[in-house]
C-alpha cells in the first residue's frame, strides 16, 4: 500500500532535515539482500549515528532539491538505501565495511557539500581515521612535550633518592 500526499510530504520534510545538518550522504543498490543483513545494517548505522533510510527515490529528489546534495539526483534509480550523516566519515565507513562482507550491497555514489563522489572514492574516504580518532592523535600529539618535560623534571629527584639509596645500602654492608 502506497503512501498518501501527506504522509509523502512528511517523509519527505524527515528526510529534508537530516539532509540540512549532513556533512556526507552514500547512495548504495541494496538489490537481492537478505532482510536480516538489512536489520544488521541498520542495527549498526543507530550505532554510529548515521540516518539510515530506504525511500523512494523521488522522495528522495524531493528532499536534496536546492541542498547542497542536489547533484546526487542523477544516481538515485534502483532499489536504493540512503546513508546520511554529520560526520563524513562514519556514512563511507558503515557502507564499506558491510559491502565487504555482504556482496550484494553496492555503494553507487556519495555526496559531500556541494561535491558529488563515486564509489571509488568513498572506498577512499572509508579507510580515512574517524573524526575522534584524529582527534585523539592531536591530542597526544599535543600532549608529547608537556608529558617529556614533566618526566625529565621528575627524574632529578628520582636519581637524588637512588643515589642516597645506593649509598645507604653500600654503608649498610660494610662491616662496622
Amino acid at each position: 500500500m502506497g503512501l498518501n500526499l501527506d504522509e509523502k510530504k512528511a517523509v519527505v520534510a524527515e528526510v529534508s532535515a537530516e539532509v540540512a545538518k549532513a556533512q556526507a550522504m552514500v547512495v548504495a543498490e541494496y538489490r537481492g539482500l537478505a532482510v536480516g543483513n538489512m536489520t544488521d545494517l541498520r542495527r549498526e548505522a543507530r550505532k554510529s549515528g548515521v540516518y539510515l533510510r530506504v525511500l523512494k527515490n523521488t522522495l528522495a529528489r524531493r528532499a536534496v532539491e536546492g541542498t547542497p546534495f542536489s547533484g546526487l539526483s542523477q544516481h538515485m534509480t534502483g532499489p536504493l538505501v540512503y546513508g546520511i550523516s554529520p560526520d563524513p566519515v562514519a556514512t563511507a565507513k558503515l557502507m564499506h565495511e558491510f559491502a565487504k562482507s555482504n556482496v550484494k550491497l553496492v555503494i553507487r555514489a556519495g555526496a559531500m557539500p556541494n561535491a558529488v563522489i563515486s564509489a571509488s572514492e568513498i572506498m577512499a574516504l572509508a579507510v580515512l581515521p574517524s573524526r575522534d580518532e584524529l582527534l585523539s592523535k592531536l591530542l597526544g600529539t599535543m600532549q608529547a612535550p608537556i608529558a617529556q618535560f614533566v618526566r625529565t623534571l621528575n627524574e632529578v629527584p628520582s636519581r637524588f633518592v637512588r643515589t642516597l639509596a645506593a649509598i645507604r645500602d653500600k654503608k649498610e654492608s660494610v662491616p662496622a
